[in-house]
């Protein structure tokens, strides 16, 4: 037969010079799986880390926060690690003991010190975890001292609920928050109310005591410790202590109605001597805004009108929402829009 006319030889071995090529194409191939999961899991771990604090929560104006930022972050790290590790022994496995052509696997039946070092090891890190959850915790719920600079107030602290602990030293600020559709409420100790932005002095700690008067409400501004509910009938309790003047935002984050997105919380902490000048201000405005009402009435009785009934607290609530007169607003605290 020609030899142009010949079949060619399959089972003939390739030459010397084709077989390292032949050997880096399989070890290409068999390397694709692994190096493209490796890729996939760097790009997920690495691309939300390459921005800033992606993964952590907005850092703490408020110690009770901070120390909240700090267990969140350990144990955000410990539970990087563990998938780190978990992800590289997954890639290992999969590269080292992959199917073979005629190579029956090894039956391991079990690996005792493999197995003991895996479950000692998740009980160290649940050990560690819970040792400083419960260092930290009465930190976290425990009011703090107020600085030496912050507002003079006289052991105010009559605490009715065994839950709040009384600051050391006894002097705070405490304030009513009160959530209603959809608008938060502030009345402070000394008369003076507003809505929506709660005006606070720096290096003061400032008791809240939330309740809410139609349906449940969540009151959160992250930079000052975690939501907490305002629930009609039952009152919650919380704290902060702000050392920086600014404003912090939050909002409601708990549905509530068709107007929760609009349901939002500003505070704004401001020098003692603009707080004190704040309130002054407020209270001057609340007290011209009930004569104005009582001038009213009488002005109506005397023209041969009936005084009318007293208005109820909702009635009161609604009118107070209403802007009375020049508000005084501390340098700083135009709150607009959150950043």
């Amino acid at each position: 037969m020609p030899s142009a006319l010949r079949r060619p030889d399959r089972t003939q071995r390739p030459s010397r010079c084709a077989r390292p090529r032949l050997l880096r194409s399989a070890l290409a191939a068999r390397l694709a799986a692994p190096v493209a999961l490796g890729v996939l899991v760097a790009c997920a771990v690495l691309v939300p880390v390459a921005s800033a604090r992606a993964l952590l929560p907005q850092p703490g104006a408020s110690p009770n926060q901070s120390h909240t930022d700090s267990l969140y972050t350990v144990a955000l790290i410990m539970g990087f690690v563990v998938f780190l590790a978990v992800e590289i022994g997954l890639i290992v496995a999969l590269a080292r003991f992959r199917a073979r052509k005629d190579q029956v696997a090894a039956q391991i039946r079990g690996n005792t010190r493999l197995e003991t070092a895996w479950t000692a090891g998740a009980v160290v890190l649940v050990t560690v975890l819970t040792v400083l959850v419960f260092i930290q915790l009465s930190v976290i719920k425990n009011p703090a001292r107020s600085g030496p600079a912050g507002l003079a107030l006289a052991g105010d602290a009559e605490f009715a609920a065994l839950n709040q602990p009384a600051p050391p030293g006894g002097n705070a600020l405490r304030i009513h928050v009160n959530g209603q559709q959809f608008v938060w409420r502030y009345d402070y100790p000394n008369g003076a109310s507003s809505f929506e932005t709660m005006y606070v002095p720096v290096n003061t700690t400032v008791l809240l005591d939330l309740e809410a008067s139609d349906v449940a409400h969540q009151w959160w501004i992250p930079k000052l410790g975690g939501a907490i509910d305002a629930i009609p009938g039952y009152t919650n309790h919380t704290w902060f202590k702000i050392s920086k003047p600014g404003v912090y935002y939050g909002q409601c984050a708990l549905l509530c109605g068709q107007g929760h997105a609009n349901m939002v919380a500003h505070v704004c902490a401001v020098p003692v001597d603009q707080y004190q000048t704040w309130v002054d201000t407020q209270k001057a405005a609340i007290t011209q805004a009930n004569k104005d009402v009582s001038d009213e009435r009488a002005l109506q009785t005397r023209q041969g009108g009936s005084a009318a009934a007293p208005p109820t607290a909702h009635e009161l609530q609604l009118q107070l929402a209403e802007p009375v007169g020049p508000s005084y607003i501390p340098p700083g605290c135009n709150v607009t829009t959150a950043p």
